[in-house]
């Protein structure tokens, strides 16, 4: 066995994860040890962690883990090789990747300017005397502005 090859334990401490996530993927097809030992540990190399890393950051994207497996795999569902050179199917993910990211970016942008239309709707807030609660709804309309309150804060008081 090669001195560079890392035991599950270690490999799943390396790239951040645990035993039964690493298990998890291998089911799924969607990592491979390297190597098993005669009694059946598994084995990965170092580089293996970034393929794990990409898996995480594909969930962390949205994507289900069999979308990730289709995206990633070198084959079909049928087994057979895919029809795609490799280098057209990084270049796919790649680019689909970097559209959820894209796309994350935009709902991201859109939650900032929310938080920060209800900040700044609090910072006057200190000009009133009214405490609303839940059992209340004073602040809709604000009593300073008539504005309607902005959507976070409208929220809290219905």
């Amino acid at each position: 066995m090669s001195s560079e090859l890392i035991k599950i334990g270690d490999f799943a401490r390396l790239s951040g994860t645990n035993l039964r996530t690493l298990r998890f993927y291998e089911e799924l097809n969607l990592l491979e040890p390297a190597s098993r030992s005669n009694g059946g540990f598994r084995y990965y190399r170092p580089s293996d962690a970034h393929r794990v890393h990409l898996i995480q950051n594909l969930q962390n994207l949205g994507l289900q883990l069999d979308q990730i497996r289709d995206l990633i795999a070198p084959s079909d569902a049928d087994g057979r090789s895919n029809s795609k050179p490799w280098k057209e199917r990084i270049d796919h993910a790649l680019a689909q990747q970097e559209d959820l990211i894209t796309e994350r970016m935009r709902f991201l942008e859109v939650q900032r300017k929310e938080i920060q239309a209800a900040r700044a709707k609090l910072a006057q807030c200190g000009q009133c005397n009214t405490q609303p609660t839940t059992e209340n709804n004073f602040c809709e309309p604000c009593a300073l502005t008539g504005d309607s309150l902005p959507a976070l804060l409208a929220a809290l008081f219905h």
